[in-house]
């Protein structure tokens, strides 16, 4: 932004001193030196800094009290070692990068953090204000710049940026914006979301964050996971006090090995119904064996054979009969 003085007109409105043949000053270039120079470029400066906080590019200090988180979370959970030092860096050398943070839509005089929440985070805990840019922008761009911001960072890891892509598919986000915030392009998208929503719930929660496992490990997991028994036994390992003792970067290899372990199983088999019964004053004994798809009747009489033959030469109308009382067809 060109800087405008804003008593550069002055020089038109002052009387000029006549000209007697030797160098002299006119007033505006005597305003221009000591304390008048001064007044005007402090006022020229805060001309110039209103702009910039109205364009949200000023650095201004707030009390992180005043911070909420963003509604759009792309964190699991936070490696408190790594949080410590970046605790530690402010303490020694400051914030060396302001947090981006919005006006908040529902509670005036608050805002919403974009991203650097970490760094909002550290400041609250060291009892200091944190520098942050104010910008009032819409949700859609509030997530773009939040997904973007983090992957340039490179900290995401792949389940956070899938379950970060879940939840703004879940408030409505249209696919674009969510390929835009995370720079990813449909393929990626796909396989993201895919083992986002088929990953059953407790096993994302206890895995947490799994830093450095990337989409092929977790594609595997998603498959076997489609599996219920698999699931079931994955669920009651990850709920175990044995895993919940492993480190944050063992607990992902561990969940893998016991769902490869799991046998899939097996297509439940339908136990074939069996019914005897007698008819015509028990001269004839009836026994079915009802198997879902084969069905077989037996009958033990004297007369049985013949009776058996007079049954199959009428099983043509007897179908016809028992289709035309409405009976659904069976699909193959």
């Amino acid at each position: 932004m060109a800087r405008k003085h804003l008593l550069t007109n002055l020089s038109s409105t002052l009387p000029q001193k006549a000209n007697d043949g030797k160098p002299s000053e006119t007033r505006v270039d005597y305003a221009r030196r000591g304390a008048s120079r001064s007044m005007m470029q402090s006022l020229d400066e805060m001309a110039e800094n209103s702009m910039r906080v109205l364009e949200g590019e000023t650095i201004v200090m707030l009390d992180p009290d005043r911070l909420d988180a963003s509604a759009f979370a792309d964190r699991i959970d936070d490696d408190e070692a790594d949080f410590a030092g970046l605790v530690d860096a402010i303490r020694q050398g400051g914030q060396s990068s302001p947090i981006l943070v919005r006006p908040h839509p529902d509670a005036p005089s608050r805002y919403m953090i974009v991203y650097g929440h970490r760094r909002a985070r550290a400041a609250k805990e060291l009892g200091i204000e944190v520098r942050a840019v104010v910008k009032p922008i819409e949700d859609i761009a509030h997530v773009i710049a939040q997904g973007q911001e983090n992957t340039a960072r490179a900290d995401l890891s792949f389940i956070e940026k899938a379950l970060f892509a879940r939840k703004l598919a879940s408030a409505g986000m249209t696919k674009d914006t969510i390929k835009t915030a995370l720079t990813i392009d449909d393929t990626l998208l796909s396989r993201m979301l895919s083992v986002a929503e088929n990953v059953p719930e407790a096993i994302l929660d206890a895995v947490g964050s799994a830093k450095g496992v990337g989409r092929d490990r977790w594609e595997e997991a998603k498959k076997l996971a489609l599996d219920p028994h698999r699931a079931e036994w994955a669920i009651e390992f990850v709920a175990s006090d044995a895993f919940k003792s492993l480190p944050a970067d063992a607990r992902f290899n561990a969940l893998l090995e016991q769902l490869r372990k799991a046998r899939k199983s097996k297509p439940a088999v339908r136990k074939p119904i069996e019914k005897n019964w007698a008819i015509a004053e028990k001269a004839v004994s009836v026994s079915t064996k009802d198997a879902g798809k084969a069905f077989t009747l037996s009958l033990k009489a004297k007369d049985a054979s013949q009776f058996g033959a007079f049954l199959s030469e009428r099983l043509e109308s007897l179908y016809q009969e028992y289709r035309q009382t409405g009976a659904p067809r069976s699909e193959d």
